[in-house]
């Protein structure tokens, strides 16, 4: 954000204002660092994400029942912080950029930055942290921890047992220190945890596909329409607002309303499993791409009416609602489902992985969009053409209502054959995977080594 900001205030990172034609276009110079600020945005993204959720839940002790409790709760309210962001972005600081320019634009956010990392840094000295696991031996060791570095060791599953040949002993073996030659038990099992969650984690791309339209299509809906609002014109930009304002509500009512009573029909500690939570989410967008598709089919015809009206950007109101109910249920029941069923040296990957799904979301829809603008006659005379007004957009929101009702079968089959670490479907991380193998164990030969693996 500094860079951006140095970009938008020091004169020679800026090309010259428009103020004729053709624009003078920005030097490569200009271009670069623009580029390279944007690349650290990414970087700096990429590094946050996939470690603050599971860092956050980790401060929960699962031995305690009453954090236990707050632990479960704690991927609501923390997707609720999240889009308690997103709105004062999509608000408050496009009013700022629209106002006050690009340099308060860019500099505010990068002042609440600064103050984030000071916030972080005081609490250091109460977060709570994982003890080093002893590396110094090589197929399993004494104690809790394993020989992954803060994780702590795992009990054998019959899952994928062909990979337990990597953690098979051999006469030689025994004295080996080569790690590329002998697994552990535990690293095994990650492997097996990361493995395990493919399948869930394919089968819920299709939600960032149609999540993505709410920055593309969607805003581009809302320039064709009646933004007035009593004397405010809203900016196009700020449409995902609907979408952040439903997440808003729906969270502390879902939290303090539904969970408790669920929890007392189920017995569940969330009040229904994740992979329950996910469904719903996937069919909730089928039921927003299908409100898009009719909208849109409404916005259009009411241009081409003799007595045209222009319908308000109200009318988008249901599409992008529904949309951000869609992510509240899925998006939050991933972070749970990814999180319990991780392993303590596979939670930031796991993270990862989730969130890798928004961007293959978004490539994916890019490549839907040039694949319907191609096979409908290019951008001249096909569904997606410069002019909304002459486009079919309708035509391609139901696409993707088909795209997402596949997927949605496609879930519910993998979701009711998927087993997790505990056996069980569900998504409750249960800790009786978590063994200790200390000293006293028999299954342990000299030097802590493990040994009771038959395959």
């Amino acid at each position: 954000m500094v860079l951006l900001t140095l970009s938008a205030s020091i004169d020679s990172l800026t090309p010259p204002p428009c103020t004729k034609k053709p624009c003078i276009p920005a030097s490569d110079g200009q271009t670069v660092f623009l580029y390279c600020a944007l690349a650290l945005i990414a970087l700096g993204t990429g590094g946050i994400k996939p470690c603050v959720s599971s860092f956050g839940a980790d401060q929960f002790d699962e031995s305690d029942k009453s954090e236990a409790d707050k632990k479960y709760a704690f991927f609501n309210w923390f997707f609720f912080a999240i889009n308690m962001g997103a709105l004062l972005g999509i608000t408050l600081m496009v009013y700022i950029q629209v106002e006050f320019g690009w340099v308060w634009g860019f500099g505010v956010p990068t002042a609440a930055m600064i103050i984030s990392v000071f916030v972080l840094a005081a609490g250091f000295v109460k977060y709570r942290g994982v003890e080093v696991g002893r590396g110094d031996e090589l197929y399993e060791v004494r104690g809790v921890e394993s020989d992954i570095f803060g994780a702590r060791k795992l009990a054998h599953t019959e899952q994928y047992r062909f990979l337990d040949k990597a953690a098979v002993q051999t006469g030689s073996d025994h004295t080996t220190t080569n790690r590329w030659k002998l697994c552990t038990v535990t690293q095994v099992e990650e492997l097996k945890s990361i493995i395990r969650i493919l399948p869930i984690w394919a089968s819920t791309i299709a939600l960032a596909i149609s999540f993505s339209q709410l920055s593309t299509f969607f805003i581009g809906q809302a320039t064709t329409m009646d933004r007035n609002l009593i004397s405010l014109k809203i900016p196009p930009g700020s449409t995902p607002v609907f979408s952040a304002v439903n997440a808003l509500i729906l969270v502390p009512v879902y939290e303090k309303l539904v969970v408790p009573f669920l929890r007392a029909k189920t017995g569940h500690p969330r009040g229904i499993t994740s992979l329950q939570r996910m469904g719903i989410g996937l069919f909730v967008s089928i039921l927003a791409m299908l409100s898009a598709a009719l909208v849109e089919k409404k916005r259009r015809d009411n241009f081409f009416n003799p007595d045209r009206t222009i319908l308000s950007v109200f009318w988008l109101f249901p599409q992008c609602f529904l949309i951000g109910m869609a992510e509240v249920f899925t998006y939050v029941g991933q972070l749970e489902f990814f999180y319990d069923e991780a392993t303590d040296g596979t939670r930031s990957i796991s993270s990862a992985m989730f969130l890798s799904e928004i961007g293959i979301g978004s490539w994916i829809s890019t490549a839907i969009v040039k694949i319907v603008e191609k096979g409908s006659g290019g951008v001249e005379k096909g569904w997606l053409r410069d002019d909304l007004n002459q486009s079919r957009l309708d035509y391609f929101y139901w696409i993707l209502t088909g795209i997402n009702g596949v997927n949605f079968l496609v879930y519910l089959w993998v979701a009711l054959r998927y087993k997790g670490r505990n056996g069980r479907s569900g998504s409750v991380r249960d800790e009786s995977m978590v063994v200790d193998l200390g000293g006293d164990s028999e299954s342990e030969g000299e030097n802590g080594e493990f040994r009771s693996v038959v395959i």
